[in-house]
């Protein structure tokens, strides 16, 4: 790692917690139900909230206007109004800190001369990554003030996907900056190509799990390992006309996919640990495998906890989290090594 880059990797980390907990706060917004409180996008007005209380209920008259209140919410005060929009409110705030935290640092890091021209394309990208975050973010809640008090679950999964590609790719850059060029760890290309296999098992089964989030999918099936009492697999999965619709639009297909790729998943992981020692890889490629092996068994057991205790609020964080660290963890393992091809 050279000094010139230090300040650079500090920020890539910084950037990339701000956005893990962006992300946690997110949950929470979805979890309670927030997300549609503020109803209009202010890119600089909206940074400040209502400070009186004729603001207030100026605030809450607008909301008044739109499904959410007029559907589900017809009973709310102005107390409980207040309580959504806290959740929201301060979503969005931070994705506006974030946006400075990215933006300020990289002007300065470009007069100062330390960013190359191959980093700078690379942190351009991951610059824009963050801006259409937060236009996804925007398009996500405009499509629950239309009709429905509800927001698109393919918007959701696109606005939180997105959300886990930018911290990953901070991530990853930052690593790669850490790297010692005359220490390069090689591992077998067949470990490498599983490991990317298993990445996009994992990218897969984190777009099911923003469509259980979309669809309540967690609220129904509260059962495990049978879908319902006696039942497997419910017959609800494989109902209707359309096998595929049901997968991606039903909730209990929904679940039934996030739940049978979560095995895949957690296999695949222990394979690719049980691997790694078969071909006797050195001891730090070997930690790397263990840590996904520990992560992905935390995992599936907070996502089997949070389906049967009908998904608590902290619970569902805690498995969005686990999600996100599991990421990192695919991300950590494959990004200090380069794959050799072996016999073995």
């Amino acid at each position: 790692m050279s000094k010139n880059s230090k300040p650079i990797i500090i920020w890539l980390f910084t950037g990339a917690v701000l956005v893990f907990i962006m992300t946690a706060i997110g949950g929470i917004t979805r979890l309670t139900e927030s997300g549609l409180s503020m109803v209009d996008w202010k890119l600089i007005m909206g940074a400040i909230p209502p400070l009186t209380e004729e603001a207030w209920q100026r605030t809450f008259e607008q909301y008044q206007q739109f499904p959410e209140y007029q559907i589900t919410h017809a009973h709310f005060t102005l107390t409980d109004f207040k309580s959504i929009f806290f959740w929201e409110y301060t979503h969005r705030l931070l994705g506006r800190i974030i946006g400075l935290v990215f933006i300020i640092p990289f002007v300065l890091f470009l007069i100062q001369r330390r960013i190359s021209w191959s980093l700078f394309y690379k942190l351009l990208f991951l610059l824009f990554m963050g801006g259409f975050q937060g236009f996804l973010g925007w398009y996500m809640v405009s499509s629950g003030l239309v009709n429905e008090p509800r927001v698109s679950h393919f918007r959701l999964a696109a606005h939180l996907s997105t959300a886990f590609f930018t911290i990953a790719y901070s991530v990853w850059l930052a690593l790669g900056l850490m790297q010692e060029k005359d220490r390069v760890v090689l591992f077998p290309k067949s470990l490498h190509n599983l490991t990317w296999v298993g990445l996009i098992l994992l990218a897969i089964q984190i777009v099911f799990g923003a469509f259980v989030a979309g669809k309540d999918a967690g609220m129904i099936h509260n059962f495990w390992p049978n879908m319902n009492p006696g039942e497997f697999i419910s017959p609800e999965v494989f109902g209707g006309n359309s096998i595929w619709n049901n997968l991606i639009n039903h909730p209990s297909g929904i679940q039934f996919m996030h739940r049978y790729i979560a095995y895949l998943v957690a296999a695949f992981v222990i394979y690719l640990w049980t691997k790694s020692k078969q071909l006797h890889t050195d001891i730090e490629t070997e930690k790397r495998f263990s840590y996904l092996f520990i992560l992905v068994i935390l995992q599936f057991s907070l996502g089997v906890f949070t389906l049967v205790m009908h998904v608590p609020v902290y619970m569902g964080v805690l498995h969005q989290l686990g999600a996100l660290l599991l990421l990192l963890g695919f991300i950590y393992t494959l990004s200090w090594y380069k794959p050799i091809s072996t016999q073995k």
